[in-house]
């Protein structure tokens, strides 16, 4: 068997699970290829794409999506997978242009497809009913989805009654890298929150919140690390709000992260909305009970209310300082069996589960039947190629 994996880039989390899957299913009789798009213009840019893997390609390595013409990208795209050949293509959601000219080939050779994605559409994208419809109408001709957890499938509900093909765990991390060396104790009066400094994270409402915190002369401090456009109205904001104990440490690379999360007690993601998450992932692998927005979709399969940390709702920012408070108030070995319970959970979700999953959803869909596409299917698939900028398909 041969398999291709598409996206516009592969960057930071997709590194580790391509490395695991490409030894993972040779030594399951299956070859597989890594074809990302584009080697500028990621979110990640800081993880700048390498050429040391032979079964690991990127087609435009010195460009982004906006310096290339659909037609160029298409004809480049198409000639490796004519190339390569592959019984299987696996790609991101048709937004992209991985997705969507990726779902093209297969459909033009009879290949099968399965399609990648983290987000829920129907929670999180406002989209009228010509959209949907499109949107439905093209997934629809893909045999799989393959998504992070069960909980996913609801946002599918045309697709379900097709006999679609479901299967999970993709959006796992290497849980091992942040693994402490030994059981520690929670015992250093320190809340974490990593994430980058842009709106959607939240952290004006975190602040407002910590500030009731230090308030009530709670002797704990808040750490917060990441960088982005905000980094200095919220280091001012801070300041105005009179904080004492909350300390910006700016970005931190990936092997450092570990140690970072090792010195504190909980974590916290106060983001407005999340596809998943995975730093909700690190946190867990690293023995940290979690703090989470119920906006942030990793929370469904993840956090236990009560069990492995709290959840909250990010607009309101007493909720927020109510669970804040739910943890810091537990005795100590409240909030260390908390910490073993999120090590115990995220356990299920790792690259060997990953892999386990892929390796069935493959046989799965080699068994079944090539779907025939009817003439509107084969047309929004013609017409239909993917894109960048992402309002556009959303304003359809």
């Amino acid at each position: 068997m041969k398999v291709a994996i598409l996206s516009n880039d592969f960057r930071v989390y997709w590194r580790g699970r391509l490395i695991y899957l490409q030894r993972y299913l040779k030594d399951n009789g299956v070859e597989m290829r890594a074809i990302e798009l584009f080697g500028k213009g990621s979110a990640y840019s800081f993880d700048d794409y390498n050429d040391k893997y032979p079964w690991w390609t990127c087609l435009f390595p010195d460009s982004d999506a906006t310096e290339l013409s659909t037609d160029t990208i298409a004809k480049e795209l198409f000639n490796s997978l004519n190339a390569f050949n592959p019984d299987v293509v696996i790609a991101s959601p048709i937004t992209f242009f991985a997705g969507a000219l990726g779902l093209r080939w297969a459909k033009r050779n009879n290949k099968k497809h399965i399609m990648f994605d983290d987000a829920k559409p129907l929670l999180q994208f406002k989209r009228n009913f010509l959209v949907r419809w499109v949107r439905d109408t093209i997934t629809a001709q893909t045999d799989a989805l393959w998504l992070p957890s069960a909980d996913y499938d609801m946002e599918y509900p045309s697709l379900d009654k097709l006999d679609m093909h479901f299967f999970y765990g993709f959006n796992c991390i290497d849980n091992e890298h942040f693994k402490p060396s030994e059981q520690r104790k929670l015992d250093g009066n320190t809340v974490i929150c990593v994430a980058r400094l842009v709106p959607i994270k939240n952290l004006h409402n975190l602040l407002r919140a910590w500030q009731s915190i230090e308030e009530k002369n709670i002797q704990w401090k808040l750490v917060i690390i990441g960088d982005g456009p905000m980094y200095e109205k919220l280091t001012q904001f801070a300041l105005q709000l009179n904080l004492k104990s909350v300390n910006f440490m700016g970005a931190s690379n990936y092997e450092d992260m570990p140690e970072h999360l090792h010195m504190a007690d909980v974590f916290i993601l106060p983001s407005l909305s999340e596809t998943w998450g995975l730093v909700v992932n690190e946190a867990m692998a690293a023995g940290l009970p979690v703090i989470l927005s119920n906006k942030v979709n990793a929370a469904v399969s993840l956090l236990q209310e009560g069990v492995n940390g709290y959840s909250f709702d990010p607009y309101q920012i007493s909720d927020i300082t109510s669970s804040l408070l739910k943890f810091i108030t537990l005795d100590d070995d409240s909030k260390q069996v908390m910490g073993i319970q999120s090590q115990q959970i995220i356990s299920r979700m790792d690259y060997n589960n990953m892999g386990q999953s892929l390796l069935g959803g493959l046989n799965t869909v080699l068994k079944r039947k090539v779907k025939k596409t009817n003439f509107i299917s084969s047309l929004l698939l013609n017409l239909w190629s993917g894109k960048h900028d992402l309002s556009a398909w959303y304003e359809l």
